[in-house]
């Protein structure tokens, strides 16, 4: 008897110069994985080296984004050593840092549920755009468990330390609408309407300065993090090497001539 082929974890489609990555396992609501991770790791990889490929969109099938690890292999982790439990963690860390550090920029589009490590996934991306309905949980108390992949970071950057407490004290899942409210995601959009504002979005990034937007990117990540005399001598690292680039040549000249840029040609 032939055994039948294991679902890919990731459905991958371009949309022009946007590369679509969409976690697919509905029926477990998308629930993170072992082999989702090489699938994410290698996309993005990928990604990063198409020149075709301009920005990101990362979603989920099934109307929901990720409800983060799967419980019935997290029941089991009580019988491994510290050592294996921290590998199958730093798993999740290298994605995480994988989409923190990608050079391309990469947009969340999220529906329904997005909870426990699905949230660090989400929140590794540059830009968030929720459903006004989506659901966002960092569910890890719920189950005995505390907050992992960098979640707690990053919603400290947008939120006061008494909301975060709240969020990861009790787990309670807040609404798009509010979590757009408080200024942890970008764009809040009607039910049913995520993706296509994400691509719609993603599209307009992926005509801009490839090699500029990259530094952008690593700046912005490091802003909170570096003092300031060091993000300033990094800013000024990068403003020098624009400076004599060909995007910086096409950008100005496209604004004293007052026609589109254009940096795909470049």
């Amino acid at each position: 008897m032939n055994s039948q082929p294991h679902p890919q974890p990731l459905r991958m489609y371009r949309e022009g110069a946007v590369q679509v990555l969409s976690i697919d396992n509905p029926d477990a609501r998308n629930a993170l994985s072992p082999e989702l991770y090489l699938a994410l790791l290698d996309a993005l990889q990928n990604a990063a080296n198409d020149d075709g490929i301009g920005a990101i969109v990362l979603t989920g099938e099934g109307g929901h984004f990720c409800a983060g690890g799967d419980l019935r292999r997290l029941a089991t982790r009580h019988t491994l050593t510290a050592l294996e439990r921290r590998t199958i963690i730093e798993q999740l860390n290298t994605v995480v840092r994988a989409l923190r550090s990608c050079p391309k920029p990469v947009v969340a589009a999220i529906e329904g549920a997005v909870a426990g490590a699905g949230m660090s996934v989400a929140f590794a991306c540059d830009v968030l755009v929720g459903a006004q309905d989506s659901r966002y949980s960092v569910a890890y108390v719920k189950v005995g468990l505390t907050p992992d992949g960098g979640i707690t970071s990053f919603l400290a950057e947008s939120l006061s330390r008494p909301i975060l407490s709240e969020l990861c004290l009790t787990g309670t899942p807040v609404t798009g609408e509010r979590m757009y409210q408080l200024g942890a995601i970008n764009h809040c959009v009607e039910p049913g309407k995520a993706l296509e504002h994400a691509i719609q979005l993603a599209t307009k990034l992926a005509d801009g300065p490839a090699k500029a937007m990259a530094c952008i990117k690593q700046l912005c990540t490091t802003a909170k993090r570096n003092t300031f005399d060091e993000q300033i001598q990094l800013e000024s690292q990068f403003m020098i090497e624009a400076q004599a680039g060909s995007e910086a040549r096409e950008g100005i000249a496209s604004f004293l001539e007052k026609r589109k840029a254009n940096y795909r040609s470049k």
